[in-house]
């Protein structure tokens, strides 16, 4: 059987990339997005992947929007969902519908500084060596079981910005190496 993957992202969609060019690259079967002008979107549509949008502006409240993204989900029939750069906390409905095949990754070795600051937290806290996770998602925030983790040592000049370019090489890498792992070479 062949898996079907769907990538979530709100951003540039590097971590989506790094899927597409690697072995696993030819179950990405769509990618969506909480923002209509994510990057990732082109990056699908210009290799020929279904790409959607379920944006929170277009819902009343938080439940109808993670209404709307259940039934986006639903549709495409995914066997796992990677959830990357995707900057917003998936529903509880969501998480027991595809319980064990929601993945996330983040930008610090959890469960030390978890949320949407990982990289400025490690900086702000002191610590000598960061890194990044991949880990299933549950109905916490960055609380789910780890997958994997790969450290990265913080070198006494980075600022935010050079720690995080450095520990998204190490994301993207991590990232592929999990689902690969999960889902085999198709």
């Amino acid at each position: 059987m062949t898996s079907r993957i769907l990538v979530l992202a709100s951003g540039s969609g590097s971590l989506l990339q790094a899927l597409l060019d690697s072995p696993v690259g030819n179950a990405v079967v769509a990618v969506g997005s909480d923002t209509p002008d994510a990057y990732a979107l082109t990056r699908a549509t210009e290799t020929g992947i279904a790409a959607f949008t379920v944006s929170p502006a277009d819902f009343d409240t938080r439940a109808d929007w993670n209404a709307g993204l259940l039934a986006a989900i639903r549709a495409v029939e995914p066997d796992l969902i990677v959830s990357a750069g995707f900057m917003r906390i998936i529903g509880a409905e969501i998480v027991e519908a595809y319980r064990g095949r929601i993945i996330n990754t983040h930008p610090a070795l959890l469960p030390a500084f978890p949320g949407a600051h990982g990289v400025r937290d490690a900086l702000a806290y002191g610590v000598k060596v960061t890194g990044c996770t991949v880990h299933f998602v549950d109905e916490g925030v960055d609380t789910g079981s780890i997958i994997a983790q790969t450290a990265v040592i913080i070198e006494p000049d980075d600022t935010e910005d050079s720690l995080h370019e450095r520990i998204k090489i190490q994301e993207r890498r991590l990232l592929v190496d999990v689902v690969t792992h999960m889902i085999g070479a198709q």
